[in-house]
């Protein structure tokens, strides 16, 4: 009997263990994702200005930690579990993500603590618009411009290249944009 009532503990500390990292994972999953989701929408935000695409791409602009948090902590609850000891804190290894630690609340006979890690990587390259090989440069005869005469924008702007993810490139036509979604741009992850 009592060798049976052991391994029922045992048991029941191994299931409330597991059940905290799952917290933990999906917590931190949800963190990353919603910085996912906001670098998506800054980058759609500028996707008329190819020379902004890159720090988005890559992650170089501030995001909203404190939202990606509650989405953290959103998630730890959906699986009877708190933030815990210091939470929800962006990763300061050089990677982008976060590292979540929760505890479970309500287990018997105690409630158990687990931490998880996720990275956010970006699927994308963009080298920028190559400029038309069949361009001619200025005729010898032309006459020169002032400064600013031809920065206007073409009235007729062709599709936004030099964009490849996962080694597919992306034509972005200005307009009738087919646009990648947050997860064609980012790989979110579990950090190992």
């Amino acid at each position: 009997m009592f060798l049976a009532f052991a391994y029922f503990l045992v048991g029941q500390a191994a299931s409330t263990r597991n059940g905290a990292q799952t917290a933990a994972d999906a917590a931190a999953l949800a963190a990353a994702q919603d910085v996912r989701e906001q670098l998506w929408h800054g980058w759609i935000g500028v996707i008329l200005e190819p020379g902004q695409w890159d720090k988005f791409l890559q992650g170089r602009v501030r995001s909203d930690t404190s939202a990606a948090c509650q989405q953290a902590e959103e998630f730890a609850a959906r699986n009877k579990a708190v933030l815990w000891d210091g939470g929800c804190v962006p990763l300061a290894t050089g990677e982008h993500g976060f590292k979540v630690t929760v505890r479970t609340t309500g287990q018997k006979p105690k409630d158990a603590t687990a931490s998880a890690e996720a990275v956010l990587e970006s699927r994308c390259t963009f080298g920028g618009p190559l400029p038309p090989s069949d361009s001619p440069g200025p005729s010898p005869g032309a006459t020169p411009t002032s400064p600013g005469e031809d920065d206007e924008e073409p009235d007729d702007e062709g599709p936004i290249v030099g964009l490849i993810c996962d080694g597919e490139p992306w034509e972005i036509d200005p307009h009738s944009p087919t646009l990648p979604d947050a997860a064609d741009l980012f790989r979110v992850r579990l950090s190992d």
